[in-house]
């Protein structure tokens, strides 16, 4: 393209930083074949020569492991076709098959997934004037880990480690509204994740957002949010809005995203000696991130998710009535 404007091939090889040569090598190909020059030409070697009865072995008999195993190797599905695991390993990359990877789901059974799934997308989508939208949940078993020996630290020419052992010294429960507007975090810790520690949260919500504004609360179906005792007092605090998320879909909570980040920066990598030294180090994480908060954004629109996962289930429909 930079040819077709006029440009010489030493300019051009400057400013695509390869080396002159190839420029050329590619502008003659061009000139000579059209399009069809810039794709790759044959390589050098002896083409490969299998069976064909070998090849539909080793790509049809992929879906079924071999005896009590759950999946196929390269070499033991080698093995079993008579071929090298090398030819195994290039007929399942050309054909794109991954017997290694494996991905989890979970579809969700609720029968009005539909409605609660608009109910959610429409408050992050479109959220009500003069309201704030807070994505809530609690995350049980925080686990303060003290590593048995110190680690290296990250440096030049090798990576941090740490122990694979740990002490165990106590768990904590972190409750956490995420202001989807701002990004700003309420949260309180406590030692339990029963309605008693939920219902001391919501009176800490209460106590910390301006009176008199509506609040739109997103929360998963846990027990704890629709005890009696709890309800009693929702019932008593009007301003109170509560959207439940369909069944087995907490995904559709911003709050679990904020969770992750919590995770990966704070807990997972962490060494502590206590409980109270865990709280500390997510407190202090907590203040740092309230000091410049940074939203999520959903993107995803309410008539894909719906259209993803009524495929899902067609294929789940198909596979139930083949087995």
């Amino acid at each position: 393209m930079l040819a077709a404007k006029g440009h010489p091939s030493d300019e051009i090889a400057a400013t695509l930083e390869v080396p002159q040569q190839t420029v050329g090598k590619w502008r003659r190909r061009f000139c000579q074949q059209g399009l069809k020059g810039l794709e790759d030409a044959p390589r050098s070697g002896r083409p490969i020569k299998l069976d064909v009865a070998k090849i539909n072995c080793v790509l049809t008999e992929v879906t079924k492991p071999p005896g009590s195993r759950s999946q196929w190797s390269t070499r033991s599905m080698a093995r079993h076709a008579g071929v090298s695991k090398s030819h195994v390993q290039a007929l399942w990359s050309r054909n794109d098959i991954k017997p290694h990877v494996r991905r989890t789901f979970k579809l969700s059974r609720d029968p009005n997934f539909e409605a609660k799934s608009w109910d959610i997308v429409g408050l992050y989508l479109n959220p009500p004037q003069k309201a704030l939208i807070l994505c809530c949940d609690e995350k049980s078993q925080c686990q303060a880990l003290e590593r048995t020996q110190p680690g290296l630290p990250l440096g030049i020419g090798h990576v941090c480690t740490a122990t694979h052992d740990y002490i165990r010294h106590g768990t904590l429960t972190l409750f956490t509204a995420l202001s989807y507007l701002d990004g700003k975090i309420i949260s309180q810790t406590a030692s339990r994740h029963t309605h008693t520690e939920w219902l001391k949260f919501l009176r800490h919500i209460e106590a910390e957002t301006p009176a008199g504004q509506e609040l739109h609360l997103i929360i998963d179906n846990y027990a704890t949010h629709k005890h009696p005792k709890v309800l009693r007092w929702l019932k008593k605090h009007p301003r109170f809005h509560l959207h439940f998320t369909p069944t087995s879909s907490s995904w559709m909570n911003m709050v679990e995203r904020f969770f992750r980040d919590l995770t990966e920066d704070v807990v997972r990598h962490g060494s502590f000696e206590s409980v109270k030294e865990l709280t500390a180090a997510i407190m202090a994480y907590l203040q740092e991130r309230n000091l410049n908060p940074k939203p999520y954004q959903w993107r995803a629109k309410g008539a894909d998710i719906l259209a993803k996962i009524q495929r899902a289930r067609e294929k789940l429909a198909i596979i139930k009535q083949g087995t």
